[in-house]
């Protein structure tokens, strides 16, 4: 909807979650609606002879040329396919001598084939390709904690000739394919967005720009991009266009953009794009995936492990998503991103995950003036107390918690599990202040009135607790009509996997 150091979208406020822009695109619409780049590549002469010219370069996956490679060119109406060879610097040129759709098929023995194409040219236009070739017997590994390797990250990046998925289509919101409650969804649907933010692929204007300047100055750009990319494909061009193509809400075209920028040119960049938006359209299995292959190759990415962790908990992987997300923050610990995945997923299971206790003390310690840190460790201290596994915890969890609404005090969620924690010693005066304060800083948190409707029973307040119970009821309501909203709003891959029988897409 996807690595180099960023600046992270969060801070220390509670409020720090909310969606960054989600997509980047450098248009100038006054500099002719394309990329400087892409143009000054578009800008190659027609075919001098009146005929077409196809050439380009075959590379490896480091970028270096490959001489002798063999090439066929074939075109849907002809029987006899052309052919040639690269040279010494993997250079190849082919001139049909007329107009049709043609694709470029690259062989060499040891190396995995490729396809470039299909595209469609007329007498006397002139087509350049890039193709990069993988090695057979290269082959992903399984990134390892902490792990320090100075291998090539391109030199590893090896999909299947085909993922072990398609996306279909699109559909309405629904929980298919989702594991747990509504709030499991809602907090899957938090970690999507929150990937996506981490896309150093930003804009301002967000993926869904609907005024008709942006909507025009966008189809402008769209139709420029796909006029460079015909007669310069380029991963970066394809990428920018999935880019265009998601804020246009079109984002099944948006996906297979981004998988063919992946494809020819399997960078860091090119591959979370891919997998934040499978992720981001609810596509949980597949973005794993993506994301499993991306952090294999590029072993030093914090924010591909924590997409992957966000993906494998979409699809009810809670443990191996809590030990991915520990590795990202091993990797980069003065990141706050992957420490506030984890805390709200800590938040949200059932149990204990692995490692997250440690890493989220680590995260309070390290950022003792970040409201979020203190928040998540004592969720996870007073969630281990519960658990059994420590008596005292919420002891340590209370100082934490008044930190938290000390750096923030609009930190409604900090409030309300502060006076969880009185309201469960029985001290209901010291609750009720909490509830308050959660209430004031967030009038619509229905948790929040309800609590405090418990909260004044305890003491014999009937009639406010009456009263806060009849907010809380509304409140739900007001809830529950903005989450059918987003529902309404939220489009969904169909997709289907290969691995699996045949029938209805899965979601």
């Amino acid at each position: 909807m996807m690595k180099c150091m960023l600046a992270s979208p969060f801070d220390s406020t509670p409020t720090s979650f909310q969606r960054r822009p989600l997509l980047l695109i450098a248009i100038s619409l006054l500099a002719g609606f394309s990329s400087p780049k892409l143009s000054a590549q578009s800008a190659s002469p027609p075919s001098p002879s009146g005929g077409i010219t196809i050439q380009g370069t075959v590379r490896n996956a480091a970028g270096e040329p490959l001489a002798g490679v063999y090439l066929r060119l074939e075109e849907k109406d002809r029987e006899k396919p052309l052919e040639t060879k690269t040279d010494a610097e993997g250079t190849f040129v082919f001139s049909p001598t007329r107009g049709g759709t043609y694709t470029v098929h690259a062989e060499k023995s040891g190396w995995r084939d490729a396809v470039a194409g299909a595209f469609a040219l007329s007498l006397g236009e002139k087509k350049e390709i890039d193709i990069v070739l993988q090695t057979q017997s290269a082959g992903p590994s399984s990134p390892s904690s902490g792990a320090n390797t100075s291998r090539s990250a391109t030199e590893t990046m090896e999909f299947k000739d085909e993922p072990n998925f398609t996306v279909a289509g699109v559909t309405d919101y629904s929980n298919l394919g989702l594991h747990g409650s509504d709030a499991t969804a809602r907090t899957s649907d938090t970690l999507a967005t929150a990937t996506v933010a981490l896309n150093s692929d930003t804009t301002s204007d967000g993926p869904n720009a609907t005024s008709p300047t942006s909507k025009v100055n966008l189809e402008r750009a769209r139709e420029q991009l796909r006029k460079d990319l015909a007669t310069k494909d380029r991963a970066e061009g394809h990428r920018m266009l999935g880019n265009i193509d998601e804020r246009l809400g079109d984002p099944v075209e948006a996906v297979h953009e981004f998988e063919k920028a992946s494809r020819m040119d399997p960078s860091e960049l090119n591959y979370f794009a891919w997998g934040a938006d499978l992720l981001l359209h609810r596509a949980g299995k597949p973005a794993a995936e993506v994301f499993a292959k991306g952090a294999a190759a590029h072993p030093d990415s914090s924010r591909m492990l924590a997409g992957l962790g966000a993906a494998l908990y979409s699809i009810g992987s809670d443990e191996e998503a809590a030990l991915r997300l520990c590795e990202a923050s091993d990797l980069k610990p003065a990141d706050p991103a992957p420490y506030i995945f984890l805390g709200q997923m800590e938040k949200s299971t059932s149990a204990p995950l692995p490692c997250a206790g440690q890493k989220l003390e680590r995260f309070a310690k390290e950022q003792p003036g970040n409201a979020l840190a203190n928040y998540y460790y004592a969720i996870s201290l007073r969630k281990r107390e519960r658990s059994g596994e420590n008596s005292t915890d919420s002891h340590k969890a209370e100082p934490l918690l008044e930190k938290a609404v000390s750096i923030d005090a609009q930190f409604a969620e900090a409030w309300l599990e502060l006076g969880n924690l009185y309201f469960a010693r029985a001290a209901f005066d010291r609750a009720i202040a909490a509830y308050q304060k959660a209430v004031e800083a967030d009038p619509n948190m229905s948790q929040a009135h309800y609590r405090l409707s418990l909260a004044f029973k305890r003491i014999g307040e009937e009639s406010k607790a009456q009263q806060e119970f009849q907010v809380y009821k509304q409140s739900q309501k007001t809830e529950a009509a903005a989450a059918e909203r987003q529902r309404k709003e939220m489009r969904q891959f169909l997709i289907i996997l290969k691995d699996e029988p045949t029938g209805t897409p899965r979601h």
